[in-house]
């Protein structure tokens, strides 16, 4: 499994991580044991981040989507389209309250 990138949840916590293959994972910083996956991709996880209250985790991807994640039921809130490349930055604003994903071509 190659990882691509890595967040900490604002608590320190939890570790989120995406990875070539695919799933969104959770993890306990304190054991290293993974908590939950988020399936939905379709290829490489290439960017993940956690909202500023620690909620949500975002995730950008090689089949160009941005999904936003329940951290607490592990459901899928909202999936955006629109990238024409891969999506390889994605990260919220302080107040939570916008998104920001990027590409490079």
């Amino acid at each position: 499994m190659d990882v691509f990138s890595v967040a900490f949840s604002p608590d320190g916590k939890t570790l989120a991580s995406g990875s070539r293959d695919a799933p969104v994972k959770l993890w306990d910083i304190a054991t290293g044991l993974e908590l939950r996956s988020f399936e939905g991709h379709e290829n490489t996880v290439r960017s993940v981040a956690f909202s500023p209250d620690g909620k949500i985790v975002a995730s950008g991807s090689f089949d160009k989507q941005v999904k936003l994640w329940d951290i607490t039921n592990g459901k899928e809130l909202r999936t955006f389209n629109g990238h024409t490349e891969t999506v390889h930055a994605v990260a919220f604003s302080p107040d939570g309250k916008t998104l920001a994903s990027g590409w490079k071509r």
